[in-house]
């Protein structure tokens, strides 16, 4: 939708966590499996989609990143910050709408795609828009 080259690190989430399974238990076998049919191959000339675990902050310190689209975990905010990444903040439990509201609002570093839908989800057209 919006035309970015990008990578997306998708990691299996764990069985244990309060956020173990994002979308349905599948989503805890098959990292990828909430991926609607035939993303992976629309994408592949614009984008990477990683399976596993990346190192976020040699990525993060690559030239090439223009942004990150971060939940706002403490972690990722400050290596985003270090290495001057503007952000997407997506916060999803604890403290990280907290976190994202300080991005967004204090130290403006981030923006906030609009949620416009009653089921508390954003809109592609959103997410493209803020990109």
């Amino acid at each position: 939708m919006s035309g970015q080259r990008f990578l997306w690190v998708v990691s299996k989430q764990s069985d244990v966590s309060g956020g173990g399974a994002y979308f349905n238990p599948q989503s805890t076998r098959d990292p990828l499996g909430f991926l609607p049919e035939g993303f992976l191959e629309r994408t592949k000339e614009k984008g990477m989609v990683v399976p596993c675990w990346a190192p976020q902050p040699k990525v993060l310190a690559h030239g090439a990143v223009g942004g990150f689209l971060s939940y706002c975990g403490w972690n990722s905010t400050l290596e985003s910050i270090v290495n001057g990444v503007p952000m997407i903040a997506w916060p999803l439990y604890a403290e990280q709408p907290m976190n994202a509201e300080m991005l967004v609002e204090k130290v403006k570093v981030a923006l906030r795609p609009l949620q416009t839908r009653n089921d508390g989800l954003v809109r592609k057209e959103e997410i493209a828009e803020v990109v």
